[in-house]
């Protein structure tokens, strides 16, 4: 790979990140600290490498086992990913100074999630031929896919962390299960849908139902809690 394809394969991967960072800032009323927001998408990226080792080992494991597809997605890939994704929130956000309301909870853990996709992407893309035309089509497709996915699966997870600093502590596991199952059903039915029939539909129906989950979320706790502390 030269020069050339090297940026390129970092552009057209991180591009789809960036973009759906800027949207879901927006939902923030006091925008968080560009450094903080930086640190943590960085730190998302990062953790793909122990993610990605985790995953294997698991894999190579359940497949001794002979375990199903459906379970492989679910608990070798999408609990260990769902797993990195919140302990970047966890260890430096959720002691911060500047999660300082509810809301905070969605948007870290979108930029953590964010910051995961644009690595796992670039991985990807340097496996791609290096044209424009590939590279653009396959941003394009994560942008609307796998990186809109994670985004949605960790703000799944980031609503019900915030509603656990007000109810009950316990949310936070509904929230991590419903996470990692929106996640590895997406990855299941995307490979199951490429034997074409009605499976096919079935991960667009998902992105659609979480957006209006999500959304809601957002809604829901600008509105109850315009401005609080932590306990």
């Amino acid at each position: 790979m030269n020069y050339l394809s090297f940026l390129s394969a970092i552009f057209f991967g991180v591009l789809p990140s960036l973009v759906w960072l800027l949207f879901y800032l927006r939902e923030d009323v006091r925008p968080e600290p560009k450094a903080m927001v930086l640190k943590i998408f960085f730190l998302g990226g990062l953790v793909v490498f122990p993610g990605f080792f985790v995953e294997n080992e698991i894999l190579r494991l359940m497949e001794n086992v002979n375990f199903s597809l459906f379970w492989k997605n679910i608990l070798g890939i999408a609990l260990v990913e769902e797993f990195f994704k919140f302990l970047v929130v966890f260890l430096f956000v959720l002691k911060n100074p500047e999660f300082d309301e509810p809301v905070d909870a969605m948007i870290y853990m979108i930029v953590s999630a964010l910051g995961f996709a644009a690595v796992e992407n670039v991985l990807i893309l340097f496996s791609v031929p290096p044209f424009f035309s590939e590279l653009f089509e396959f941003s394009l497709i994560r942008f609307l896919g796998a990186t809109f996915l994670h985004a949605l699966a960790s703000a799944t997870l980031g609503f019900f962390l915030a509603l656990s600093f007000f109810q009950r502590k316990k949310l936070i596991w509904l929230g991590f299960v419903l996470a990692v199952f929106l996640h590895g059903l997406y990855n299941f039915f995307i490979m199951v849908g490429r034997e074409g029939g009605i499976f096919v539909f079935f991960p667009t129906f998902l992105l659609f139902l979480a957006v209006v989950l999500i959304s809601f979320g957002f809604q829901k706790l600008k509105r109850s809690w315009p401005i609080s502390g932590k306990n």
